[in-house]
């Protein structure tokens, strides 16, 4: 399985990065001493302890009937119905109809981290699959279950039930180095149990491609179905998640990209223990300090920000932790935590690793002086509170879907009834039985499932609320804001 991603910086080239997802995690620390400089390396002691760890994922994504908008033919509507001008149908208009979508199969790699069945692969090898089925090294097989996903680093959880299963070792990615020698293992284009090496070419790059990224670089081959698949270093311990690779033709052709372990160890944390990512936020918008003097002088202005190197802050947010330690727009950040930032990325790996309500120490430099100040980093919501998805029942309602009857009765083709109100928030918004609920938060709501999701999203995001159009039987129409934050 694999996700193509246009590249941003090389449009012009027309590379394309390609994303593969990889795989797991572990905190352990090295026990077997590095290859001493200037000695031929030997990395089958590191393929033999990583392969066992490194499995096969077949992602499933069975049939559906789902209802969509095609364009009228007014001929042939005309000798199908002569009379569908008259009520709306036809004369180059849409009309709605059913269609069966096709059995999707896939495949993709995943590592893992645990004896006990927890598996590390990419959220794209994952999402929206009906059915999972993990291949071990020895050829046994298990259906898999998601505990959790992280769109924003690609990054997915996965568990089997399994014991005494041979995870892999964790080794902290901080302390690779470029040139490096690395192992990409994984199940590229249908063959199983594949290791390929190289060497670490860059650190925290970043392409664009997810919201948080500070990507390992490395022209270890990696191709489709390595995704969620392990980046070792010569010890056999898990370093990164090969996650891109550059190509003009889809396959391997250069330089591969791997989420390193540092930030998908706290990502796997949260996803175990709150079922969502907290997701730490500084309250700045930026880039790279050369990035933006360049685009300056593109435009004929010469900037002297007193560095080369560091964050530019193109803005701070209102009320964001940045702007409370009293950061300021043009100000460039320097460090962070006493370790030297040059770029995004390497800041972005940072505050990854952090939860809201956690400090970290910013150095940067206003009108060229350096000052330092602490910042309490915040949530989405603005707040240094844990956040978890909420479910159905903070609604208190109960509901069903539609019956054939109430669609032809309101001309209308899908929708959720309310068929009891009980304590929660909607009888706080004034939201009465008998409602049809038929858009959430610009969601189309067919099933169950559709709100459930919809108020997972609105729970932790930006603005936790749901804003719900619908009709009663009467065929009058509503709306309501329906706030989920605690205590409302």
């Amino acid at each position: 399985m694999m996700k193509k991603i246009v590249n941003y910086l090389a449009v012009a080239m027309g590379i394309v990065a390609i994303a593969f997802s990889v795989a797991a995690f572990n905190k352990v620390g090295a026990t077997t001493p590095a290859v001493p400089a200037g000695q031929p390396v030997d990395l089958t002691y590191a393929a033999e302890k990583a392969l066992p760890s490194v499995v096969h994922i077949k992602f499933v994504q069975n049939s559906k009937v789902k209802t969509i908008d095609v364009q009228s033919d007014p001929f042939s509507d005309f000798f199908n119905d002569p009379f569908g001008g008259f009520f709306g149908r036809g004369n180059g208009g849409s009309q709605k109809r059913q269609v069966q979508t096709p059995k999707r199969t896939a495949t993709g790699s995943g590592v893992i981290i645990s004896s006990d069945g927890y598996i590390v692969s990419n959220n794209h090898v994952v999402e929206g699959a009906d059915e999972l089925t993990v291949t071990l090294n020895d050829n046994k097989e298990y259906s898999a279950r998601i505990v959790g996903t992280d769109k924003t680093t690609d990054l997915a959880l996965i568990k089997i039930e399994g014991k005494n299963l041979p995870a892999i070792v964790i080794a902290n990615s901080d302390n690779i180095k470029v040139g490096e020698w690395v192992l990409a293992v994984g199940n590229p284009l249908g063959l199983n149990n594949t290791v390929t090496a190289g060497i670490v070419s860059a650190k925290a790059r970043s392409l664009g491609a997810n919201g948080v990224e500070s990507f390992i670089q490395t022209d270890a081959a990696i191709n489709a179905g390595n995704s969620g698949g392990a980046l070792v270093n010569t010890r056999g311990e898990l370093v990164g998640i090969n996650a891109m690779l550059y190509s003009q033709t889809g396959s391997y052709s250069g330089y591969g990209f791997a989420i390193p372990t540092a930030i998908m160890n706290k990502v796997v944390d949260d996803l175990k223990t709150y079922g969502t990512v907290q997701r730490a936020l500084i309250g700045i918008q930026g880039t790279d300090v050369k990035t933006y003097v360049d685009s300056e002088k593109d435009k004929g202005k010469e900037v002297d920000l007193g560095t080369m190197e560091g964050i530019y802050v193109a803005k701070v947010v209102d009320e964001g932790a940045a702007a409370e330690a009293g950061i300021a727009e043009g100000d460039v950040i320097v460090a962070a935590d006493g370790q030297k930032v040059t770029r995004m990325a390497e800041l972005q790996e940072i505050i990854a690793q952090k939860r809201p309500g956690d400090k970290i120490t910013l150095t940067y430099l206003h009108d060229k002086k350096k000052k330092t100040e602490t910042v309490t980093l915040k949530n989405e919501q603005g707040s240094t509170k844990v956040l978890k998805h909420m479910d159905l029942d903070v609604l208190g309602a109960n509901f069903r879907e539609i019956t054939n009857a109430q669609k032809q009765q309101l001309s209308i083709s899908f929708g959720l009834e309310v068929i009891k109100v009980n304590n929660g928030k909607l009888k706080e918004a004034g939201i009465n039985k008998g409602l049809i609920i038929q858009r959430v938060n610009d969601e189309n709501i067919k099933t169950i499932d559709d709100l459930q999701k919809v108020v997972k999203e609105a729970s932790t995001g930006k603005e936790p609320v749901l804003y719900i159009q619908g009709l009663y039987p009467t065929g009058r129409k509503a709306y309501f804001a329906v706030p989920l934050e605690e205590g409302n």
